[in-house]
């Protein structure tokens, strides 16, 4: 026997906001029944995951235990990094190195840590 992963749950102040902003990063959409103000927001990312925002009254004050790493699609490390930044996205760490291998650390607008690895196309140019 053995588990699977329901979905992934972001807690935060502002779901509806918070669901947005992943929403453009997944190039997805929040579900309908979404509002300002709910308790809990829903993205369904085109590869079939589920994340889930739960409204918490607490702030977070240390460094996610657990994040997500993000394979750009459709264009290089680089660019997604530049239009996640443009999406409200901040910059935490820069891990780039000159032979182009490496990762950005980002934050989503609720300071949530996140990595932007190379693409697919840009490892194998490398391998």
């Amino acid at each position: 026997m053995s588990a699977r992963i329901r979905n992934i749950s972001f807690d935060c102040h502002d779901t509806y906001t918070l669901a947005g902003f992943w929403a453009e990063v997944f190039g997805s959409e929040r579900q309908p029944d979404d509002f300002p103000g709910d308790p809990e927001a829903m993205v369904l990312t085109p590869d079939g995951s589920t994340v889930l925002f739960l409204q918490v009254p607490e702030d977070k004050t240390v460094k996610n235990r657990v994040h997500l790493c993000l394979e750009p699609a459709d264009r290089d490390r680089d660019a997604e990094v530049e239009r996640l930044l443009a999406l409200g996205a901040t910059q935490v760490d820069d891990r780039r190195r000159p032979d182009g291998t490496g990762w950005v650390v980002l934050a989503d607008p609720a300071g949530n840590e996140f990595c932007v690895l190379r693409s697919a196309a840009e490892r194998a140019e490398t391998a």
